[in-house]
């Protein structure tokens, strides 16, 4: 090997060190991993397993990157920790999209897709993954109802309205409004919060006023 091919291979080790790691890295499935869910894109050439049982959560986001990104009305993402998943197949085939810069750098947090038949495979963040659970092969009810949507989010930017009687929220979910047809119960619980904050924050004023 010549010296210039040795520093050819050291400059790109770092661009493969994804490879390496959660959730791109392969789990043993016989020690460290136990598979709950299979999945893959529509073309079959990126599959991956799943094993946690249910998400740590699942949402419907109506924000206008998402209804560009997948060419729909909104998304149904469900959030898992980045060692719950394991790629059986295809993860040296896939590709990035960074929407902020609207780069194709494997850089965080970004889109990742199949670079075959391009489905979404996930939103990477920098703790967490999003996947899609419409790629999850569920073999009953009860899997699919496991990853049931539990609120909206950025609903004050949807394309349709959806009476299904879940939380709506106008941005992030617990950080922004309830609007429209959110349950009482979550508004009123909202609106307590906020009087208490108030009411801590006027004490704090008085108080300091004083001073």
């Amino acid at each position: 090997m010549s010296k210039n091919q040795s520093n050819d291979s050291t400059s790109t080790e770092g661009i493969h060190q994804w490879k390496k790691n959660a959730p791109y890295k392969i789990h043993d499935t016989g020690k460290d991993f136990k598979v709950r869910y299979e999945a893959s894109c529509h073309c079959g050439k990126v599959t991956y397993q799943l094993s946690r049982e249910a998400p740590l959560d699942s949402k419907l986001c109506h924000c206008t990157t998402c209804q560009t990104q997948h060419a729909a009305p909104f998304q149904w993402a469900a959030i898992f920790h980045k060692d719950d998943i394991n790629f059986t197949k295809g993860h040296h085939d896939l590709e990035w999209y960074d929407p902020t810069d609207k780069s194709i750098e494997h850089k965080l947090p970004c889109k990742v897709r199949c670079s075959f038949c391009h489905s979404p495979i996930m939103d990477e963040g920098r703790n967490m993954i999003l996947l899609f659970p419409t790629l999850v092969h569920f073999k009953n009810e009860q899997e699919k109802k496991n990853f049931k949507p539990r609120c909206h989010m950025f609903y004050g930017q949807r394309v349709m309205d959806i009476p299904d009687g879940l939380p709506k929220w106008s941005g992030l979910n617990n950080s922004s409004d309830l609007i429209e047809d959110s349950p009482p119960e979550k508004v009123v619980e909202l609106e307590r919060q906020r009087v208490k904050e108030q009411d801590e924050a006027s004490k704090k004023g008085k108080e300091q006023s004083k001073k």
